[in-house]
């Protein structure tokens, strides 16, 4: 798995055509296979704290997520649209994604939590990586969430 790099990158910083790969994997993942309906450009991506995490193998897009500063999402720092391209799955990446994306929330956001709407499907993965739920389930977009957060120790 060593031939998987990271990159990150502000909105303004990204190519075209890296955000078009971002955003028609994300519709892939969210919209088609999920089978959601929602409107997943949301300004966030836009905002200057915002923070795009590439995982890539030989410069393909198999992975993406976002942070997002404090008070953008969550009165704490946030890890969202977290994704791996279906071709890439059941290889652990997703484990490798997130382990990234909170070192790197931790660096920019010390003394913040990370907190996320996690789809409750994947309540025990997040509890594996030290999220404790902090709300009971809610329907976002049709699918059942809670939120989860994890505190820098």
């Amino acid at each position: 798995m060593s031939n998987f790099t990271f990159t990150t990158s502000a909105f303004n910083d990204l190519s075209a055509s890296t955000l078009y790969s971002i955003l028609r994997l994300r519709s892939e993942v969210f919209v088609l296979e999920q089978t959601c309906l929602y409107q997943d450009m949301d300004n966030k991506d836009t905002q200057q704290d915002c923070e795009h995490v590439l995982m890539l193998k030989d410069d393909k897009l198999c992975g993406y997520a976002r942070i997002l500063a404090p008070n953008i999402s969550y009165s704490g720092s946030s890890i969202g649209r977290v994704l791996i391209a279906s071709k890439f799955r059941g290889q652990g990446l997703a484990k490798m994604l997130m382990a990234f994306c909170i070192k790197r929330t931790f660096e920019r956001y010390p003394t913040q939590p990370i907190q996320i709407g996690a789809q409750c499907y994947l309540q025990k993965f997040y509890e594996s990586l030290g999220f404790v739920a902090i709300s009971e389930p809610y329907d976002e977009d049709g699918i059942m969430h809670l939120d989860m957060e994890l505190v820098h120790q």
